[in-house]
């Protein structure tokens, strides 16, 4: 085989083997880089629910203090009827039993409005 031949037949295969060892490469690159893109769009994703449950938290927040606020607003008025109520002597001294009923009919005529 003639010399030149050979080197061309070997700088044909060389030139072959990095062809390929180039294109295995620049799949693997092409294939990270979509790897890379799917991972961006998850987590701009996750990034963007995170914010929006944020919001949602925020807005329950301020509805909750609102509520807690009524409550105790509601429990205050409430507590100072209690207060009123347990301050009152005994109907019946000595008889705690026929005491609470008498207090538990006067309540409940109060609560009743024709």
């Amino acid at each position: 085989m003639n010399p030149i031949a050979a080197l061309l037949l070997v700088s044909v295969l060389a030139n072959a083997g990095l062809s390929w060892a180039w294109m295995s490469a620049h799949d693997e690159a092409i294939a990270a880089r979509k790897d890379r893109d799917s991972a961006r769009g998850a987590a701009t994703a996750c990034s963007d629910a995170t914010e929006a449950l944020q919001e949602l938290a925020d807005s329950r927040k301020v509805d909750a203090d609102k509520a807690r606020l009524a409550a105790k607003t509601s429990a205050k008025s409430r507590d100072q009827k209690a207060d009123q109520i347990m301050s009152t002597p005994a109907t019946t001294p000595g008889d705690d039993c026929r005491s609470a009923s008498d207090r538990a009919s006067a309540w409940l005529a109060g609560r009743v409005k024709p």
